[in-house]
């Protein structure tokens, strides 16, 4: 497969409690820690650190809300913090050679698969929107 360049656009920042508002389309998604407070009526969040990288080629959503690895994710909280998910609609055309580019970039501490390897052609991601953490430019190459 030749090089290629994908465009993501993430939204969120959705608190775990409130992942119900989290997309149930095809998509890349990131889980973080985070603390979140409100100031003058609008919640902020904080984000601390990137837990995992995934995607769901169907709903994000019902990924998330039923994820094996929901446990580990949050044995990394520390007090006072809960998880928060951002979200990056993607087809599922490529879906797999973007989310392993983004764990080959950022080797999130959840991440298993990809974190030492990168088995597509160049690739190249440009993200945008909420990408606390995320490189937002970048190439990787096949190892």
């Amino acid at each position: 497969m030749p090089a290629q360049t994908f465009s993501i656009a993430f939204s969120g920042y959705w608190k775990e409690r409130n992942n119900e508002s989290v997309p149930s389309i095809s998509g890349v998604y990131c889980v973080y820690a985070c603390t979140s407070s409100v100031q003058s009526g609008k919640v902020s969040i904080s984000i601390r650190e990137l837990i995992y990288i995934g995607s769901d080629r169907q709903d994000v959503q019902a990924c998330l809300y039923t994820h094996k690895k929901q446990k580990d994710w949050e044995r990394r909280l520390r007090h006072g913090e809960e998880l928060c998910y951002a979200f990056g609609a993607f087809s599922s055309d490529g879906l797999d050679r973007c989310e392993a580019a983004l764990i080959f970039k950022h080797k999130p501490p959840e991440n298993t698969e990809y974190v030492h390897e990168f088995p597509f052609d160049q690739t190249t991601l440009n993200l945008s929107g909420q990408t606390a953490l995320l490189i937002t430019s970048f190439t990787v190459y096949r190892t």
